[in-house]
């Protein structure tokens, strides 16, 4: 097996949900040893969450927690006792990075904030991810990902033209603050190699919304300079030329045709009888709206008689904007992703067989790898306690039994 990028870190992770899950996700699977500190009482909420399989809840069977979980090992500590938190301690003084994503407010109540762990381990790097940061007048404010990319400023500019702003589909918000994370991780450890002295990296998902290059920026940038206020969805469709989302013979395609490609358009749908129709001859007559009709029935009868694949083919000969939208199965069962390995098989003793997203970006020496799927609750709570901590039969037996550990 390849060496790998982060094999000499390692890593407690005090994450529940999405967010800090991925960001310490992505340092597992490039190699760092993630340890999961997780409640003896259920461990992890995103145990909870689906989809599982056949909509049958299941803690160990959360396709979520599946993915977001992969590399690390489980080891349960109730940090609301006082041995669990002496038992983190110790282990914390043997760590390079706690990542955490509770309220600001819980690690601090609990004795375990950064500036009562900088003592036990001055050269740590402690990443905490929270919906508003450690600091300012929203800190305490509760958030869910709707919240963050409504405050954020994507969704001003996301939806239908003339409808309300709408969110995007899934957790963007939180896989994106995730990877800001684990990128402000990597350059906390880079600090501490260099100057000797680590850090506490205060990720805000808010901030990481309002800062992104996405559309978010450069609407408020564009905003600042010119006033203009960039409003909800696309632009209106110009004249006749198609844009957008369609229903064609075996599912959905997308074409994007602007007024120079025109003659393009004509060429993929085989029919050079519009270049001398009357209607759509000239620029000024695709610009009229009361052509826009005539020519989508005919567009619509063309993409009813041809599928997904032979349309995407045909716009490529003409170099056309135009892709196909796959569903979840087509996109796994793509021949690109497939001979990439975008999709890797995890054979996960209690969910079986299930396929993941892969890596995120290939490394030709030192790979991201999946070397073992995400942890049962507790698997490796006595090997880790064992191995750092030296601890024996008889204390393992007392911590089970006064509830420290599952």
């Amino acid at each position: 097996m390849p060496p790998q990028a982060l094999d000499d870190l390692l890593v407690l992770d005090l994450t529940h949900y999405i967010a800090g899950p991925y960001c310490t996700k992505l340092l597992a699977d490039y190699g760092a040893r993630v340890i999961k500190i997780e409640r003896p009482d259920g461990g992890d909420p995103c145990r909870r969450l689906g989809p599982f399989p056949d909509d049958i809840p299941h803690p160990e069977r959360s396709g979520l927690f599946l993915h977001l979980n992969t590399n690390k090992e489980s080891v349960t500590l109730n940090l609301k006792s006082f041995r669990g938190r002496q038992l983190l301690l110790r282990l914390v003084a043997k760590a390079h990075i706690v990542v955490e994503n509770f309220h600001p407010r819980v690690l601090f109540s609990l004795g375990l904030d950064y500036p009562f762990l900088r003592p036990v381990n001055t050269r740590l790097i402690m990443t905490s991810i929270s919906n508003f940061g450690q600091t300012g007048p929203y800190r305490d404010w509760r958030a869910q990902d709707l919240t963050l990319y409504g405050m954020g400023g994507e969704m001003y500019t996301s939806g239908a033209t003339g409808r309300e702003p709408l969110k995007q589909a899934h957790n963007l918000t939180l896989y994106q603050g995730g990877a800001v994370a684990a990128a402000a991780t990597m350059t906390g450890v880079l600090g501490m190699r260099r100057h000797q002295v680590g850090q506490h990296i205060d990720v805000s998902l808010f901030e990481t919304q309002a800062g992104s290059i996405d559309r978010r920026l450069t609407s408020l940038l564009a905003y600042q300079y010119t006033g203009d206020n960039p409003g909800p969805g696309d632009a209106l469709p110009v004249g006749i030329l198609p844009s957008g989302i369609f229903a064609c013979k075996d599912g959905y395609v997308d074409i994007r045709c602007t007024m120079p490609w025109w003659p393009r358009l004509v060429a993929m749908l085989d029919m050079p009888e519009l270049l001398d129709d009357p209607r759509f001859r000239t620029e000024e007559a695709r610009l009229n709206a009361e052509n826009r009709a005539p020519f989508l029935r005919l567009f619509y009868a063309w993409l009813q008689r041809h599928t997904r694949d032979e349309i995407v083919r045909k716009a490529q000969q003409v170099r056309l904007p135009g892709t196909a939208v796959n569903t979840p199965a087509q996109v796994l069962n793509d021949a690109h992703f497939v001979e990439r390995g975008a999709f890797v098989s995890v054979t996960h003793p209690v969910a079986g067989t299930w396929r993941l997203p892969g890596a995120p970006a290939r490394s030709s020496v030192t790979p991201c790898q999946l070397r073992r799927p995400a942890p049962l609750l507790g698997q490796d709570t006595e090997r880790v306690l064992r191995e750092f901590l030296h601890l024996d039969d008889a204390t393992l037996r007392e911590l089970r039994q006064d509830g420290v550990i599952l």
